[in-house]
């Protein structure tokens, strides 16, 4: 790769002066395009690093209560010691720890997270009327409020739940303890509490996404026990600028997603549907990801911060799609000095198997119902890949078992 030093003065016919150029086209795309989304920050006090600060100060039966970041496995041993009361009393004193914790039985993580919900909900309602605030301010306190309003409806299932800036969530659909295949719902730029879910164009949000693969999955397999994961809880990129340019919050995110998949009931095999900027995430997290990871599909990419899927090093099978509509197409796949994501991964030369992404409309339309895209995604997630329709030319489904 070329590095900012090699740059300093690029001719206008050398290689790097045409990926200065490149990259000038990706951010007016980016400004054109529907990536524009520019909030502010919340300034508020973090609950959750105030809790998790607490969590390691307190103790359980005179007993201290074990590292938050401690392995899964440890996490599981250790609950699947206590008695109710104490689950109970940890439940009320510390909802988003235990609400947040990979190694908490999920059933426990569920009821946590109900708790906190209901109680940022009560703080957001008096945010509603704080006249300190401007009418910004309070405006976006009433969308929270019924956010988690919406998010504390019956039957949900909301495996993970952080207030703090602009929110991070996940939530579940099927019974991921018993599950035999789990998928992991990725998403992409401008993902936060807020458009978790969406009531306009539903599909488009990563709620919609889930909940329609998860039907799929159900429609294709219904003997196989499957869940899905609306997994919203990294920090995305918002709005345009470096971070949607650059693999920084990629590769926090690939952290957490890999804390996730390893916190996944055993023996699970676990499949990752990555959209846009969710697919740098998924390249990024590709190397430490475990066996138990079987498929990685990409939709919409603007890269994997790789040249090769074999340099994503990993054993799972690597799936790419995009639509004809996509205006993702329409962005260099490069990287220069860490700007940018790397080769297209629908590129014949990548070594991704490409699936058809028939029906899809523009860069948001892959989970919509009724797409080849979708019904696609939904093969891989429950394993049946003999049956998915691969993209013009390509034999996408040759050698496989």
């Amino acid at each position: 790769m070329t590095s900012f030093s090699e740059l300093s003065s690029p001719s206008p016919g050398s290689t790097a002066w045409r990926a200065l150029l490149a990259l000038a086209v990706v951010f007016v795309l980016l400004t054109t395009t529907g990536w524009t989304a520019v909030r502010a920050q919340r300034g508020d006090r973090d609950p959750l690093a105030a809790s998790l600060d607490a969590w390691r100060q307190a103790s359980l039966g005179g007993h201290p209560l074990p590292d938050p970041y401690t392995s899964p496995r440890r996490l599981s041993r250790w609950f699947d010691a206590l008695d109710k009361a104490g689950t109970d009393r940890l439940v009320r004193r510390f909802p988003l720890v235990v609400g947040n914790l990979n190694g908490a039985p999920v059933a426990l993580r569920y009821r946590a997270n109900r708790v906190a919900l209901a109680q940022a909900k009560a703080v957001e309602r008096e945010r509603m009327h704080d006249s300190r605030l401007t009418p910004l301010g309070r405006t976006d306190a009433t969308r929270r409020m019924h956010r988690y309003e919406d998010l504390l409806g019956s039957g949900r299932q909301i495996l993970a739940f952080d207030p703090s800036g602009q929110g991070r969530a996940a939530e579940v659909f099927g019974d991921l303890a018993h599950a035999a295949r789990v998928s992991i719902v990725v998403p992409g730029v401008d993902t936060n509490i807020l458009t978790f879910q969406k009531t306009d164009k539903p599909y488009a949000a990563t709620v919609g996404m889930a909940r329609a693969l998860y039907h799929n999955e159900r429609t294709d397999a219904p003997d196989t026990r499957s869940a899905v994961i609306a997994w919203a809880d990294y920090t995305s990129p918002a709005g345009i600028g470096m971070d949607a340019a650059t693999g920084k919050l990629a590769a926090q995110g690939a952290l957490r997603l890999r804390a996730l998949v390893n916190a996944l009931p055993a023996p699970s095999r676990v499949s990752l549907m990555c959209h846009s900027y969710g697919s740098v995430v998924c390249g990024v997290a590709a190397r430490d990801l475990p066996p138990s990871v079987t498929d990685i599909a990409v939709a919409g990419s603007p890269g994997m911060r790789a040249d090769h899927a074999s340099d994503l090093g990993t054993s799972a099978r690597v799936w790419a799609m995009r639509g004809p509509g996509d205006w993702i197409a329409d962005i260099p796949h490069l990287e220069v000095g860490g700007l940018g994501h790397g080769a297209d991964p629908v590129s014949s030369g990548f070594g991704a198997r490409r699936l058809s992404a028939d029906g899809a409309d523009g860069h948001a339309g892959y989970f919509e119902p009724g797409t080849t895209s979708l019904d696609n995604l939904a093969r891989v997630g429950v394993g049946t890949v003999q049956s998915v329709s691969c993209a013009d030319g390509d034999a996408c489904t040759a050698g496989l078992a």
